[in-house]
């Protein structure tokens, strides 16, 4: 089942965007940029789990740190988390692979 046009960009405005803004700049000390940081563009499992289980403790992104708590969005379902994903890896100058329902499934399985 392919996701509709812009599904990605909908869960995005819907959820990321008033913490991440517009443009995935993020809040300064807050909330972490989008735009081409290693956490977006490299691991997928990490990503996926950040989306899955939140994040509770401070972290480091580009020499800055963000310590605003992320609420985990495990209500979203596979596909919701990999059309997200796949917008925010594509977008805001990033370039990488997308992320595959499959893939959320896999990591979500994972106790």
């Amino acid at each position: 089942m392919k996701s509709a046009p812009g599904a990605g960009q909908q869960i995005y405005e819907q959820y990321c965007l008033t913490c991440h803004q517009v443009d995935g700049s993020g809040v300064p000390n807050l909330n972490p940029p989008l735009r081409q940081t290693d956490w977006v563009q490299g691991d997928k499992t990490r990503l996926i789990n950040v989306i899955l289980k939140g994040l509770q403790e401070p972290i480091e992104i580009n020499g800055e740190t963000f310590d605003n708590v992320m609420p985990a969005h495990d209500f979203l379902s596979d596909k919701e988390i990999a059309d997200v994903l796949t917008f925010v890896r594509s977008n805001f100058g990033n370039k990488a692979d997308a992320i595959t329902a499959e893939d959320v499934k896999k990591v979500r399985g994972v106790k």
